[in-house]
C-alpha cells in the first residue's frame, strides 16, 4: 500500500476521537494473509482490529450448498446426487470456492438443456469445467493490453523459455507490429502477473555451476491468445 493509502486509513482510525455523536467502524477484506504487514506501523497500532479468517469450503459443505441451490433452480430428478458430488469435488480440490461449484452446476445444466435432455449427467460437468476454463482464459486475454499479448506470443515462440530470450523475441515482435517495446523490467513484471493468473508457469531451474535460470511455459492454447485480436492472429507461431 502506498503512503496515501496509509494516510487515509490512519485518519479513519483517529476520526472517532473527533466525533461527539456516532462512531466509525472499518471493515477490511483481503485475500492476502500478509496484508497488515504492508501497512505503516502507526496505522497497525491504531487499528485495534479483530481478525477473522474465512477458510475455503470443504467438499461436504459445497455438496450441501449445491443441493440447496438445485432444489430452488431445478425440477425434481433433474440433478442427481452424483452430479452434485462431482461439482463439489472439482471445486473442492482447487480452492473450495462455492462460486466455482455453482458455476459448474449452472454451465453443466445449460449444456444438458442444449442437448434437449431432461437431466444433467456427470459428463456435462466435465464439459462444463473445460468450457469455464477456456472462457476464463479468453476473457482475461481479451481485456489484456497488446503488450501482454505480445509477451505471451514471445513465450510461445521461445525455445529455452528464459526471461532474456523471451524479452529478445518480444522486442522483435514489437518491431513487427510497429509498437515501441517496454523495458525489460516491465516485461518481467508482466510475466509475474501472467504467472499469478495461471496463464503461464514460471519455474527456477538449477544449471549446476552455471547458476539458476528461469523457465517460462505457456499453459493456454495458441488459438485463445490471438482469436480476439486480428492483428496478432497473423503471426506464424510455428516459426
Amino acid at each position: 500500500m502506498d503512503k496515501n493509502g496509509d494516510d487515509i486509513l490512519y485518519n479513519f482510525t483517529r476520526a472517532n476521537e473527533q466525533m461527539s455523536g456516532g462512531f466509525i467502524s472499518l471493515i477490511g477484506i483481503s485475500n492476502s494473509l500478509t496484508f497488515k504487514d504492508k501497512l505503516d506501523p502507526r496505522v497497525r497500532s491504531s487499528l485495534s482490529e479483530e481478525e477473522m479468517v474465512f477458510n475455503p469450503y470443504k467438499v461436504e459443505q459445497l455438496q450441501k450448498i449445491l443441493a440447496d441451490r438445485a432444489k430452488l433452480a431445478f425440477n425434481d430428478d433433474v440433478v442427481s446426487s452424483a452430479v452434485i458430488n462431482l461439482c463439489a469435488a472439482m471445486a473442492g480440490r482447487e480452492n473450495g470456492d462455492a462460486r466455482k461449484a455453482i458455476d459448474l452446476l449452472r454451465v453443466a445444466a445449460e449444456i444438458a438443456e442444449r442437448e434437449r435432455l431432461n437431466g444433467v449427467e456427470e459428463r456435462h460437468v466435465r464439459f462444463a469445467l473445460e468450457k469455464i476454463e477456456k472462457d476464463t482464459n479468453y476473457e482475461v486475454l481479451k481485456n489484456s493490453t497488446t503488450h501482454t499479448k505480445i509477451v505471451i506470443l514471445a513465450i510461445m515462440k521461445s525455445k529455452n523459455g528464459n526471461t532474456g530470450e523471451v524479452y529478445d523475441i518480444y522486442s522483435s515482435l514489437c518491431n513487427n507490429f510497429e509498437h515501441e517495446p517496454l523495458t525489460q523490467r516491465r516485461i518481467t513484471q508482466i510475466i509475474s502477473e501472467l504467472d499469478q493468473l495461471g496463464l503461464i508457469t514460471s519455474d527456477v531451474v538449477s544449471k549446476g555451476r552455471y547458476g539458476r535460470s528461469q523457465r517460462i511455459k505457456i499453459t493456454i492454447p495458441t488459438l485463445t491468445v490471438s482469436k480476439d485480436d486480428p492483428s496478432l492472429s497473423t503471426l506464424d507461431l510455428a516459426d
